[in-house]
Parts: C-alpha cells; sequence; structure tokens
C-alpha cells in the first residue's frame, strides 16, 4: 500500500483574498476525505480557518490591487513569503498550494518546487488576457494547475503545463433557476431587527462597491452619487450596501455621511441573499460579478483604480472585456465602466435602464442559465481529487525509481 495513506499529510494553503477564502474552504473540506488527519498551514480567512487551518498571517495584510499600491507594501509582502517558505521548506510540507495571488504565490511555488515540494496553483493567472511571459515563471512553479474556466486550459495544453479544468466552485453553489421571491422572504426576516426596513414590495438595487480599501476608495463615491441620481428617477427604490466585514463597513459609512437622506441600507454580510432578492446589481468588478451572474441578475460592472495603475495595465491587457460574464460569454453581455468611464451619468443611465427592461432581464437570465451550465461541474472534489492524484502519482515514480537504483 502507498505509504501516504498512513502518514499525517502537510498540506499548505495560500489564499490572500476573500474569493480564495471559499475556494480554500471547499477544497480543504473535499482533502480531508482523502486525509481526515492532514494538518493545514498557511493563510486563509475565516472560512478556511473553520474548516481547520492554521493561518500564519492575517489573510487581508496579502489584499492588495493594482500596480503602485503593492509597491509601498512590498517590504512586508516579501517577508511574509521568506516566512511561509521557511515554514513550509522546514517542515516538509507535502504540497503547497497557492490559491490566486500570483505575484504573491508564484515566486513562493518556484522556491518551493526548487527545493523539491509539490506545488499547485488553483485559479489561473490571466495569462491568455495580459503579460502572457509569465507562463515561463508558472512552468518552473507549478506541478499542477487547476482552471476554474473552459477556455483556460490551452495556454497551459501549449506548454505542456500539467493542467486540470475543474469548473467553478461557485457554480456549485448555487441553482440553476433562482428564487427571487423566496429570496425576498429570506432577506425580510434576515432585516426584520434592522433600523432600516426592508421592503420586499419596492425595487431593490444591491450595491457591492468591493471587499479591498482600495476599491472602496476610488469607487465608492462615484457609486453614492450615482444612487442618489437613481432615486430621483425612482422614488421608492431601496440601496442594500453588504459591507465584507467590520472595517469596510466602516469604511462605507464614513463616506454615507454625506448622503444620510438617501434609503441605503448597510448590512454585515448577506452579499448573496442582497444580490438575490435584488432586481439590479451595481457592483465592483471581480468575483461578485460571477456570483451576480449565476444568481441571473442583470448588472452594471464599475472598475476604476488609482490612475497610474490604470495606464499600466491598459498597455498590458490583451482582452476587450474585464468582467467574468462578458469573459465567459465572448461578448459585451453586461456594461463595463472602466475608470474614467465609470461616471455618474454613465452608472445611472445603465442602472435605470436595467431596471425598467423587463425584455432584457429575460435575454440576461438566459444566456446567464447556459454560462451557469457551462461551469458546473463539482469544482471542491475534482479539484482534491487531482491533488490526491499528484501526490500519489508522484509517489509512486519516486518509489518506482528507488526500485530501480536497487535494482541496478
Amino acid at each position: 500500500l502507498n505509504s501516504l495513506e498512513f502518514k499525517i499529510m502537510k498540506i499548505g494553503i495560500v489564499s490572500g483574498e476573500m474569493s480564495g477564502d471559499i475556494l480554500g474552504a471547499g477544497l480543504i473540506k473535499e482533502l480531508k476525505i482523502f486525509y481526515p488527519d492532514a494538518q493545514f498551514v498557511g493563510i486563509g480567512g475565516e472560512k478556511m480557518i473553520a474548516q481547520g487551518l492554521n493561518s500564519l498571517f492575517q489573510q487581508d495584510r496579502l489584499a492588495v490591487m493594482g500596480f503602485i499600491e503593492p509597491l509601498k507594501r512590498l517590504p512586508e509582502l516579501l517577508s511574509i513569503r521568506r516566512h511561509l517558505f521557511t515554514h513550509f521548506a522546514e517542515h516538509r510540507f507535502d504540497v503547497v498550494i497557492g490559491i490566486d495571488s500570483p505575484s504573491f504565490n508564484t515566486g513562493l511555488e518556484e522556491r518551493l518546487k526548487n527545493v523539491g515540494i509539490k506545488t499547485v496553483h488553483y485559479v489561473s493567472p490571466s495569462v491568455w488576457a495580459w503579460r502572457q511571459g509569465r507562463i515561463k515563471q508558472i512552468a518552473r512553479a507549478v506541478d499542477l494547475m487547476l482552471t476554474l474556466l473552459p477556455f483556460e486550459n490551452a495556454i497551459y495544453n501549449e506548454h505542456n503545463i500539467p493542467v486540470k479544468f475543474v469548473g467553478h466552485p461557485l457554480a456549485d453553489k448555487f441553482p440553476l433557476v433562482p428564487d427571487q421571491q423566496a429570496a425576498k422572504s429570506c432577506l425580510s426576516d434576515l432585516l426584520k431587527d434592522h433600523q432600516t426596513k426592508y421592503d420586499p414590495s419596492r425595487p431593490l438595487l444591491a450595491c457591492l462597491p468591493g471587499s479591498r480599501g482600495g476599491e472602496i476608495k476610488y469607487i465608492g463615491p462615484v457609486f453614492w452619487e450615482s444612487v442618489a441620481e437613481c432615486c430621483k428617477s425612482i422614488k421608492n427604490l431601496q440601496i442594500i450596501v453588504p459591507a465584507a466585514n467590520a472595517l469596510r463597513r466602516v469604511q462605507i459609512e464614513e463616506q454615507l455621511e454625506h448622503y444620510q437622506t438617501l434609503p441605503i441600507c448597510v448590512v454585515d454580510g448577506l452579499s448573496h441573499e442582497v444580490m438575490a432578492a435584488s432586481d439590479v446589481v451595481l457592483l465592483a468588478s471581480g468575483t461578485t460579478a460571477l456570483e451576480a451572474m449565476l444568481l441571473k441578475k442583470p448588472m452594471v460592472v464599475v472598475y476604476k483604480i488609482a490612475e497610474l495603475s490604470y495606464w499600466i495595465l491598459r498597455m498590458l491587457v490583451k482582452t476587450p472585456y474585464l468582467s467574468l460574464p462578458n469573459l465567459l460569454a465572448g461578448k459585451a453581455l453586461v456594461p463595463e465602466l472602466i475608470q474614467r468611464k465609470a461616471k455618474v451619468k454613465n452608472i445611472v443611465s445603465h442602472v435605470l435602464e436595467q431596471l425598467k427592461s423587463a425584455t432584457h432581464r429575460e435575454t440576461i437570465v438566459k444566456e446567464f442559465t447556459q454560462l451557469h451550465r457551462d461551469i458546473k461541474g463539482d469544482a471542491d472534489r475534482v479539484a482534491a481529487t487531482a491533488i490526491y492524484q499528484l501526490l500519489h502519482s508522484s509517489r509512486n515514480t519516486s518509489k518506482a525509481n528507488q526500485q530501480m537504483q536497487r535494482d541496478i
């Protein structure tokens, strides 16, 4: 029998984003089926910690965006990466899995692979869209790439990098046919004691300005100004803003001090519940756009960062779309308002159009349902199985090589 069946596995997992925390938690849960006594160590958020991860640093220390902002935190980020490498190498971990955050994780993975530790990267960097030269470092850094989107495998196959399409875990968590009325009733119950009452009979705009401080800094002000204008056109419109965490709630409420007359309700978490009950979602580009797609919601996607970072990004990106719904569809299903186009008048125009158009809503539901089917595939289980197979095939190869040496 393979000796891996009996040893206590040491599995490193490093995630720097809230979306990665969701992926990591599902992955840990499935890996524990293969390795019930495994030790999970690295960096993660509340969900991964609840599944048993020993997080050596707070996850939000890795949550930086743009090009210029990470430079300001470079000494701290390099220190964290050195600490992780030393810990994983000295304790001879069996595998280290980097979840997204490629700028941080790929360098760590390369160093670990060089000292004989198996490495997996979960969530493909957008090498098909920009900085395609990164594929060379990825080839040096990973033993296995796990992709979430069906079109991503081609570039890895082209460069002979082991790759497995697992589907997107979020696609497994949402029904193909959502029930908005049930969602409205659920949200009404959840907010029954909230100081700002939710009325399920009134139109609802969900506003999600991001989960990182930098996003809210640039996107928040234009969101609130846009919401104020939307309320002038739709008198009974109500707005709910799910705050990703306590820090983001403080940041949002500080910005909203200038809009105290608006019918805005800020809640802790509940992003899925709020979006499911909503009629339209106004959101910062990122995983939230995928969640809104899976909930079959009309949406307006906004992307805004520091001006210098944006101009650098603009020179590098080679794809016509930014949001996942448009990338998956290969066409502009949802409006993307990027940087200077993220103006109040543009946001208001698109939000009002989608709130008032039943025909558009029907088209979006049909398109999003097909995209949902395309990426649904029991991702947590498939990803864990692929990692299990990597570890066991590599161990069997190693034992065969050792036997060959003895025979010689």
